[in-house]
């Protein structure tokens, strides 16, 4: 049970209980087309730790550890990937505004109507809309297989996807 908790900390996830979701391998499995499969990943909100497994079985190369995003960034990465602590949304696309890295972030569809997220990341933001909605499963819950009541979008910047909006199946 201490090690639940300490990753629970350290995820930084302790706020908000609703933050505690990992995006189970199928949501990433949806968007592997898009991923350049030569750049390095970093994947900086760790949850339960399975993003690593998922994306080296996919063939990629992945930065995945239980460390805090605004404490702690890779030197040697290319590419951030991920489903984000919702909660801290605001706080996580400044920071990544000032990183100023390509990224796909997984976030609520309402995100785009925001004026902060509209001024951060208006020239070069790219939306991957999913068909089906991914499914989330949360950190000690043992509850699998969570879909939200509202979309999900993958939020990309600086990707230079073949398209600004890419509807997929």
């Amino acid at each position: 049970m201490f090690f639940i908790f300490y990753k629970y900390i350290m995820s930084f996830t302790n706020d908000k209980d609703s933050d505690n979701y990992s995006t189970d391998k199928n949501g990433w499995l949806i968007i592997k087309d898009f991923i350049p499969k030569d750049k390095k990943i970093w994947a900086p909100f760790y949850c339960d730790g399975k993003q690593k497994i998922y994306f080296e079985e996919m063939g990629f190369d992945i930065i995945h550890e239980d460390k805090d995003f605004f404490e702690y960034t890779p030197e040697d990465y290319d590419i951030i990937i991920d489903n984000p602590p919702f909660s801290k949304m605001k706080l996580i696309c400044e920071k990544l505004k000032k990183l100023d890295k390509p990224f796909i972030l997984i976030a609520f569809s309402k995100v785009l109507l925001m004026k902060w997220f509209q001024r951060l990341f208006r020239d070069n933001l790219q939306v991957i809309v999913p068909f089906k909605r991914p499914t989330f499963t949360h950190l000690v819950n043992p509850k699998k297989g969570y879909t939200p009541p509202y979309g999900v979008q993958y939020y990309c910047y600086k990707m230079n996807l073949p398209k600004d909006l890419i509807f997929i199946d």
